[in-house]
């Protein structure tokens, strides 16, 4: 086993043919701008050497694999601003995904929002008894930005992903583990070297015939992944801006709970949504320049 190689926010570790790559953002690993560029970083070095052939997503906090995204960057932001930051949190969940190596996510402690939604993009996720997942965007004023909406309906079923992402609520691992969206509990102390004995085990098998069994799987369950990213990146961007957005994030930030309000401004506020009125202008949906916005305006 060679040395750690120490890089600023993701740190980098070979243990034989595996990559263990450790979110490193005290105190629970955020996932800023930062974050997000040294993680994809990361990612293209392990396609680079020829030496990897399985990656481990683990983290050095104490208390958490990933408390989600940057709020306090988010919260000021458009939907311009939006839109291109939510492109940059989906580029890092297409690379694990378009990486032709498995990816094993070792998860304790909190895995919340977008951590929740890198380590979904996963080939593999073990995770400890106290870990909590959730996605509790709904209580910010958003949704799922970096493909939460699209890949947990396909992973634990469409009711199950309504009760995570209407509801906004964590969910304990053993619960994650029923809904299928773990593949193992271990104990804390058996995390890492669990994670690492499969690895192993995924490292004798043929690299072409593991990368190509990943990318078959992928387009057995995501045949049309790209284009419902981009939709859910143009309804996620929209959302900024809103009163919902702007008073969620706010509370949250200052640690009170988000005040109740009805639909008296329903109408102009669903401008440019697909159950409003048309926006004005029409603009290409992100990421699918021929798709107009009444091409993506049925049910996501």
């Amino acid at each position: 086993m060679s040395g750690p190689v120490s890089g600023p926010l993701v740190r980098s570790e070979r243990h034989g043919a595996t990559l263990v790559l450790t979110l490193d953002h005290p105190p629970v690993n955020v996932l800023s701008r930062s974050v997000l560029d040294a993680l994809t970083a990361r990612f293209d070095e392990a396609e680079a050497d020829p030496a990897v052939r399985v990656v481990v997503l683990a983290s050095a906090a104490e208390k958490a694999f990933a408390a989600g995204a940057d709020i306090r960057e988010m919260a000021p932001m458009g939907p311009d601003e939006a839109r291109v930051h939510g492109a940059r949190g989906q580029g890092v969940t297409r690379r694990i995904e378009r990486l032709p190596l498995p990816v094993i996510a070792a998860v304790h402690g909190v895995c919340l929002g977008g951590g929740c939604e890198v380590a979904l993009a996963c080939d593999f996720v073990f995770a400890t008894p106290d870990a909590q997942f959730g996605q509790p965007e709904i209580n910010l004023g958003v949704t799922p930005g970096w493909g939460g909406s699209q890949r947990l309906p396909r992973r634990i079923g469409a009711a199950r992903a309504r009760r995570w992402i209407y509801t906004g609520r964590p969910v304990p691992a053993t619960e994650a583990l029923t809904d299928g969206w773990v593949d193992r509990i271990v104990p804390r102390a058996e995390l890492l070297p669990t994670a690492l004995a499969f690895a192993e085990e995924l490292a004798t098998k043929p690299p072409l015939a593991l990368a190509a069994a990943k990318y078959e799987i992928q387009r057995a369950v995501e045949p049309s992944i790209d284009e419902d990213l981009a939709y859910e990146l143009d309804l996620w961007a929209r959302l900024f801006g809103t009163w919902g957005q702007r008073e969620g994030m706010r509370a949250f930030l200052e640690k009170r709970p988000l005040p109740a309000r009805d639909r008296t401004d329903w109408e102009a506020e669903s401008r440019g949504f697909p159950w409003g009125p048309p926006a004005g202008p029409e603009r290409p949906v992100s990421g699918s320049g021929k798709r107009k916005r009444d091409e993506v305006s049925g049910p996501a």
